[in-house]
């Protein structure tokens, strides 16, 4: 990654020259080959990975892995075993902690390379300097270093932020799980560029150039307006990223991340379009799909119906329609957005339901524990919901580009509250495993607490209510240990005799759609790769008539002052944000034509099949009971299944030895509370199984 290797000398001093002198032309400027240098190869990487994922889908292996990928996978699985629990990190897998021992090692090793070096040409310099301002000439480059190495952290921050990105599903990742990554990068460029900050006031003061310099935007150089009010938004945006404020003003800590817009843009003014390149890359993948997900989100969809658990745990199941051609992996994430609620606001719900065994619904499980989430419990619930078109946008889904529950002889999912909702979506993903593939599926063992017996209706949700699917789950091996931790003792009647769960079905809207892959059903990656290398080509070559023709010229008129470099900033700023734009449209255009036609004919199915009262099919939409026939099936399996337990809390150390003493490989997942997921952590990093117990852990906080 030559991007990353601007700290070494042999790089620096020899092979750059060298590039710059073959390559050199006004056609991009005089840093034109750098821009290129430090833009292309990560780029490059990122139309690979596209191209790699489309044939990994269309060439998914069927045979059985021999006993050399087998062994790979043990091997990648000791790697992958929590080797921090507790600590600012969370969770750190060996891998995690081996490249960020790395990471920190070329952070520092950058550091001593740039004060090392630059130090010793001031000791070395004349006597002139001895009159006692050497200091602070090393005060002045320490400042310059810091901003530097904090601009090599800046170089990765976006990139776990593209959420529809090739380059994290290339890497096995998915988006929520490299949230942490980002927040690690967030500090750390911040703690830099603060320091960065303070270095040159002190500087400044001490020589008695503040006002001049605070003041001073340079027309060729660097300039310090745009460097203040860049670390000021930057400072903004921090304060409320630590956890107690985030969670405890979420609202807050969301609004004020819009300031990164502020921080990248006056970033670009403070240090240039030039140098600004070497963050570009993550920034530009970034930007592709923030403009994706703004074409996706701009039509409603069409809401089909909810479920309502009972009022005590304020919990729905919400179903979309979808195109059949719309795919999705287990575990899968989608965004929500209700103007009737914000219209900013975008909030994060796993997907429960499965794309081969619901090829016309998709569905997510939101219970009321916030603001917002409580909001949209009381609108859907409400007796009027259903008389009224409910307006929804959605980005996603976004989940991992594959997964191999197989390769486990048994899987246990710990869950916690709503923690449950990721393990849905696993359990009807094996269901149609074993169903409709008759393959062989492992134990499953899912181990909840919930707070009180009304919390237990959120296990109506782990079956998909339909006759096909609720047979084949007699092929499903489940067993359910469910914790009542606030009540001492069993009620009268079983808590599954009390179902008190509604169906409300919505009055459809013509303007609504079906939730629809953004880039089409059966080549999305290719078309995403084609957006990044066409507007990338677009930008270089419009850039290119740019600098030749207006910017040079324009430079060579005022001598050495040259064209003012703010302008220039601004003017590759705006080329490449309408590069970005005309190409994401165009792809998402001709995608939505394509697609246009079997949305239409979907649409006036689902509203001619969309059942009322009595639960006949009709246009309008009213509160449905679902017949006792169709809801006792999938229950009478939950309760079959399920061992209660009340006043105890889950002795998971005990549990997980249980399970994994009866041989072959024990997947554990765990969802829900950090304190539920870093016990679970810490017992499958303690060796008490040797490697049979293989760690993974869902959640968006860390």
């Amino acid at each position: 990654m030559m991007w990353v290797l601007l700290p070494t000398n042999t790089y620096k001093h020899k092979w750059l020259p060298k590039l710059k002198s073959r390559f050199s032309s006004n056609y991009f400027g005089k840093q034109g080959v750098m821009m290129l240098i430090f833009t292309f190869p990560p780029l490059l990487v990122a139309v690979l990975s596209c191209v790699y994922l489309h044939l990994a889908a269309k060439l998914k292996p069927t045979a059985k892995k021999s006993d050399d990928e087998e062994k790979e996978t043990r091997v990648l699985a000791t790697w992958r075993k929590p080797m921090l629990v507790k600590g600012p990190l969370g969770i750190v897998t060996g891998i995690e902690l081996a490249f960020l021992v790395m990471f920190v090692v070329l952070l520092f090793w950058s550091l001593f390379t740039y004060f090392s070096s630059s130090f010793k040409s001031i000791d070395a310099t004349d006597p002139a300097f001895k009159n006692g301002i050497r200091w602070q000439l090393k005060l002045d480059l320490g400042g310059l270093w810091l901003g530097l190495v904090g601009n090599i952290c800046l170089t990765l921050l976006f990139f776990p932020v593209a959420r529809g990105s090739a380059v994290l599903q290339f890497f096995g990742l998915t988006s929520e799980g490299s949230i942490k990554y980002h927040i690690w990068l967030g500090h750390a460029v911040m703690t830099f560029f603060t320091a960065h900050g303070i270095c040159y006031i002190v500087y400044w003061a001490l020589m008695g150039q503040m006002s001049q310099q605070t003041l001073k935007w340079s027309r060729s150089e660097i300039s310090n307006v745009a460097g203040e009010i860049s670390l000021l938004a930057g400072l903004g945006l921090w304060a409320t990223t630590f956890p107690r404020i985030r969670r405890k003003m979420f609202e807050l800590f969301f609004y004020t991340h819009y300031l990164y817009i502020v921080f990248v843009v006056f970033f670009v003014f403070h240090v240039g379009f030039t140098y600004a390149c070497y963050m570009l890359p993550g920034f530009y993948l970034f930007l592709v799909d923030r403009y994706l997900r703004f074409l996706q989100s701009r039509r409603h969809v069409r809401l089909l119906s909810a479920r309502i658990l009972p009022a005590a745990g304020q919990t729905l199941e919400l179903s979309f329609s979808k195109s059949p051609g719309l795919k999705y992996s287990p575990t899968s994430v989608l965004f929500l957005n209700v103007p009737g609620i914000s219209k900013l606001q975008w909030h994060p719900f796993t997907v429960t339901s499965n794309s081969s065994l619901e090829t016309d619904e998709l569905s997510v499980v939101i219970k009321g524990e916030g603001k917002w989430t409580k909001k949209l419990y009381e609108m859907v619930s409400s007796s009027a919901a259903a008389d009224h078109h409910f307006d929804v946008s959605v980005e996603g889904p976004y989940g991992p580009a594959s997964t191999d529950f197989l390769r486990h002889e048994t899987l246990v999912m710990i869950s916690g509250g709503s923690g449950i909702a990721p393990f849905i979506s696993i359990i009807r993903d094996l269901i149609f495993t074993s169903s409709h593939l008759q393959l062989k599926t492992p134990r499953l063992i899912l181990i909840s607490s919930f707070k009180t017996t009304a919390d237990l209706a959120m296990l109506h949700l782990l079956l998909p209510i339909t006759a096909a699917s609720s047979a084949a789950t007699a092929n499903l091996r489940l067993t359910i240990e469910a914790y009542i931790t606030r009540e001492k003792q069993a009620a009268a009647t079983s808590p599954f005799h009390n179902n008190n769960v509604r169906t409300k079905w919505f009055k459809p809207s013509p303007t609504h759609a079906p939730i629809s892959p953004i880039l089409g059903p059966t080549a999305s990656w290719l078309w995403l790769a084609a957006v990044v290398s066409s507007s990338f080509l677009a930008f270089l070559v419009i850039i290119g008539i740019l600098t030749g023709y207006y910017i040079y010229p324009e430079g060579k008129k005022h001598g050495e002052a040259g064209f003012p470099m703010a302008l220039t900033a601004f003017l590759y700023m705006l080329v490449l944000c309408a590069c970005v734009a005309a190409a994401s449209s165009g792809a998402f255009l001709w995608n939505k034509r394509k697609s246009g036609r079997d949305q239409t004919i979907q649409i006036r199915n689902v509203e001619g099949a969309t059942p009322t009262a009595g639960g006949s099919p009709a246009g309008g939409g009213a509160v449905y009971e679902m017949t006792e026939e169709l809801e006792s099936l999938p229950l009478r399996t939950i309760e079959e299944a399920t061992n209660l337990h009340y006043g105890v809390r889950p002795n998971l150390r005990k549990l997980l030895v249980e399970y994994c003493t009866e041989g072959g490989s024990t997947g554990v997942m765990v969802s829900g509370p950090a304190g539920l997921r870093h016990e679970a952590a810490a017992i499958c990093s303690s060796g008490l199984a040797d490697d049979s117990l293989q760690f993974e852990s869902i959640s968006f906080s860390w």
